[in-house]
């Protein structure tokens, strides 16, 4: 873990063949109007559609750190891998799929930045607006959120949101083991385990779709469940 943090925003970016659009992504970042200092931590977790090839051959500028892993490992294991190096006060993930807006990350700050005892805060998803959405996705997004909230006898609004910011320190002590997606819902359960209010605020999402590219899938609920369920259960 680095050992000097700075006041800022470690921006934690998981990458799993995304060639079409992990380009405009980490652009759309870069040119986002946030109120604070930023790094992008990009962790390619071995991709083999040329994610590779294209970011190794980037030329960034100086905040921009990629790490690569050998083999897919999951997207838990590459938020790990980010988070390891994330070297200012709050970090947030975000997937370098277009489905959020980085632009929305300075909804998600603005309450770490007030400094009045917020330390993690969501960006909740609407499903609705200008997108259809797959009704069974959000069925599905809603049961794993009701899960947890009867679990953990709290009342958020979207669990698996992939808008998740806190302080650094924070998120680096939570015991997080999963390699998936599962990681958001572990994410939620050990912040509501350690006491901490998490705070929301509404963000923009727009969905894509299976041939679009998009990895979620209904196994991905159970796994969700489950991983809620074990650490319910202390594990």
């Amino acid at each position: 873990m680095p050992g000097k943090v700075s006041r800022g925003l470690s921006i934690l970016v998981p990458v799993y063949n995304e060639r079409e659009r992990v380009g405009e992504a980490l652009d759309a970042t870069l040119k986002a109007e946030l109120p604070c200092p930023t790094e992008i931590i990009v962790v390619d977790d071995g991709s083999t559609d040329g994610t590779t090839e294209y970011l190794r051959e980037r030329d960034f500028p100086s905040n921009v750190r990629v790490h690569f892993h050998e083999r897919n490992q999951g997207k838990g294991a590459a938020v790990r891998t980010a988070l390891a190096d994330a070297r200012m006060e709050w970090s947030a993930i975000f997937d370098a799929d277009l489905e959020y807006d980085p632009q929305d990350l300075a909804l998600l700050l603005a309450p770490l930045l007030r400094d009045d005892g917020i330390n993690a805060v969501f960006g909740v998803r609407a499903f609705d607006g200008y997108h259809s959405h797959s009704f069974w996705f959000v069925m599905g997004n809603k049961a794993v959120t009701f899960t947890g909230n009867a679990m953990f006898n709290v009342y958020l609004h979207d669990v698996m949101t992939c808008h998740k910011a806190m302080r650094t320190d924070l998120f680096q002590s939570l015991r997080l083991r999963e390699t998936g997606f599962a990681i958001e819902p572990e994410i939620t359960a050990r912040l509501v385990q350690s006491g901490e209010k998490i705070f929301e605020v509404p963000v923009r999402y727009r969905a894509r779709a299976s041939d679009e590219g998009k990895k979620l899938t209904a196994i991905d609920g159970f796994r969700a469940v489950r991983t809620l369920i074990r650490c319910r259960l202390g594990g």
